[in-house]
């Protein structure tokens, strides 16, 4: 299942996906903690995240939360049947990542639309 095959490279996006989440709920707690400080400091704060960058390290932090999913779901598959877990593992792996790119691609397209000058929200961009 390792030595640089799917098994391992699953492993191994699973364990970075969950660490940039992690990160991202640390980073979630710190902005809602400044709410506390007043409304001009958190609007100020809430600002930051339309910004081109943040947006695309949104798209990453959607790609992982997608990932850590649908592969948490491989993983008990292989876990409760371990025959057919291990035989096609490395099919549910790319199934995995096929999911998650067909997931994120609408979202990307959501987010990346304004940094273009773009609008795809229903109530009308600001």
């Amino acid at each position: 299942m390792y030595r640089g095959q799917s098994g391992m490279f699953s492993w191994l996006f699973h364990r970075i996906s969950g660490l940039g989440i992690l990160l991202f709920l640390l980073l979630h707690i710190v902005d809602i903690t400044l709410l506390g400080f007043g409304p001009k400091v958190y609007n100020d704060s809430i600002s930051i995240f339309s910004t081109w960058y943040i947006r695309i390290a949104s798209l990453f932090l959607i790609a992982a939360v997608l990932y850590h999913g649908f592969n948490g779901i491989r993983i008990i598959l292989v876990d409760f049947w371990p025959k057919l877990g291990v035989k096609y593992q490395s099919a549910m792996f790319y199934t995995v990542i096929l999911i998650t790119i067909a997931g994120w691609v609408p979202f990307a397209i959501f987010i990346v639309a304004p940094i273009f000058g773009g609008c795809l929200q229903s109530g009308g961009c600001q």
